[in-house]
């Protein structure tokens, strides 16, 4: 028997702004009681709770080493660049730019509380150059 993953839980001094930012950022579905102040608040990754998602929970201390653990995102409808950049004007950060000059690589950004999370190329770029190969 194995288990499957229902929630991925951040702690954080703000759930309800860290949520607002992943639910742009991932496009996930705010849980209706949301609300600011509220200890802690969740987003959904299918249409109902059952599915689990992203859980953001109220903690005293903040953080204060790098993530054990992060997200690495893949952009849908968009290059891997234009998703940088909208995630840098919803709050993100640079951490570290590891993109190639051939294309490949990532973008280590940081979301408003210092959480780590990486930006790849979406498929319709690997797949324009697998293309061009």
């Amino acid at each position: 028997m194995t288990s499957t993953v229902h929630w991925i839980d951040f702690d954080c001094a703000d759930p309800y702004a860290m949520a607002t930012f992943w639910a742009e950022a991932t496009g996930m579905r705010h849980d209706p009681d949301n609300k600011p102040g509220e200890e802690e608040c969740a987003l959904f990754s299918g249409p109902d709770d059952a599915d689990g998602g992203l859980l953001f929970q109220r903690v005293p201390e903040g953080k204060t080493a790098k993530n054990r653990v992060h997200l690495d995102l893949k952009p849908t409808d968009r290059t891997r660049d234009e998703e940088v950049e909208r995630l840098l004007g919803l709050g993100a950060s640079l951490v570290a730019d590891q993109r190639r000059p051939d294309g490949t690589g990532w973008v280590v950004l940081a979301d408003p509380e210092g959480n780590e999370l990486c930006v790849e190329r979406g498929a319709a770029e690997r797949a324009e150059a697998a293309g061009q190969s």
